[in-house]
């Protein structure tokens, strides 16, 4: 139940659009702020010469090379934000039924991690933990007569996600939507003397229509066809569940926890930031940044004013930080102002 509004105050005493008159008040009276501290720079990555390949369906987002991944990470942290998070677009001809490539320590993903560790410092590294980059039928997990299996594919996970530490990954963040696989890839890193590296569990991760374009940026849209991932995502119609979900990876051992999408699932970052109050990350998946970035390329929208108000809405919401694929364009703009 909500709590009743209590008046501070009444017209003509009390005017609440004085302090909006100036731009100067309008700072001083801001309850949230967004800070380049806030931001979690996505990073595509891909095998091959070609330095940077654009994402069709994402605008202004690339595939990039280690070589030139290097210089793009060298750049987000020059800007000053404190993470980047790695995607792999797999080679097709690598990927299997059971994903077997994930486990590879030579793997895009791995070889990417220790030549950014090599060449640039300061910079926190986010590794995605889930199969779907590695499959070739572009489910999260391992599949048995048509159905992801949980137990099965936790096991893989675990090794997964102790291959990439090994790498030389700080974040280890998984994103299947497995039951129990928070507790099992927390003893695996402990076991094998990773109890350092940080654990982001996607808790409240939903069974979005707005993923569309990521898939098309790692490669995994085709393998998928015309498959849902239903069966492990949450129901967009579910609130409580995601209540139930972060408890368990909370109690399993996450330090971290994110609410993915974002901007149609403010009030779940709100509810899980009040509820647990523990650190609460939010995805601007790929289907937000695609509707913004393609209504501000019409002329329809201002893009710098919406991606401000976006990024200041997850604030609001209880988001202690925020995975963007506009946090380079962020980032810049803080800066000049």
């Amino acid at each position: 139940m909500l709590e009743p509004i209590v008046p501070l105050g009444h017209y003509p005493t009390t005017r609440l659009r004085r302090p909006r008159r100036f731009a100067w008040s309008r700072r001083l009276s801001a309850e949230n702020r967004v800070a380049v501290d806030d931001l979690i720079w996505p990073m595509f990555v891909h095998e091959g010469p070609e330095a940077a390949i654009p994402v069709a369906s994402m605008p202004g987002v690339f595939r990039y090379n280690i070589e030139r991944a290097i210089e793009e990470a060298a750049r987000a942290r020059q800007l000053g934000i404190p993470a980047i998070a790695l995607f792999p677009a797999t080679d097709p001809a690598k990927k299997t039924p059971n994903g077997r490539e994930a486990l590879n320590p030579e793997n895009l993903v791995c070889r990417t991690i220790r030549a950014l560790k090599a060449n640039v410092e300061g910079l926190g590294i986010i590794c995605d933990v889930a199969l779907d980059p590695y499959t070739s039928h572009g489910h999260d997990g391992l599949l048995r007569n048509g159905y992801v299996v949980n137990d099965e594919t936790v096991e893989v996970l675990c090794r997964q996600a102790v291959v990439q530490a090994q790498a030389g990954c700080d974040v280890i963040a998984p994103s299947d939507m497995m039951d129990g696989r928070i507790g099992a890839i927390r003893k695996a890193l402990d076991e094998a003397g990773f109890e350092h590296v940080i654990v982001l569990a996607y808790s409240a991760k939903y069974a979005s229509a707005f993923y569309g374009p990521f898939r098309d940026a790692v490669g995994s849209a085709t393998n998928l066809g015309g498959a849902g991932k239903q069966t492990y995502q949450m129901d967009p119609a579910n609130a409580d569940e995601a209540l139930r979900e972060v408890a368990m990876d909370i109690a399993e051992g996450a330090d971290w926890v994110m609410v993915k999408p974002g901007m149609p699932y403010l009030d779940i970052v709100r509810r899980v930031k009040s509820s647990f109050g523990v650190p609460t990350f939010v995805y601007q998946v790929s289907g937000e940044y695609a509707m913004l970035r393609a209504a501000a390329e019409r002329g329809w929208l201002d893009l710098e004013s919406v991606m401000l108000e976006s990024l200041v809405a997850f604030k609001r919401a209880g988001a202690d930080g925020i995975l963007t694929y506009f946090a380079i364009e962020a980032a810049q703009l803080l800066r000049r102002t």
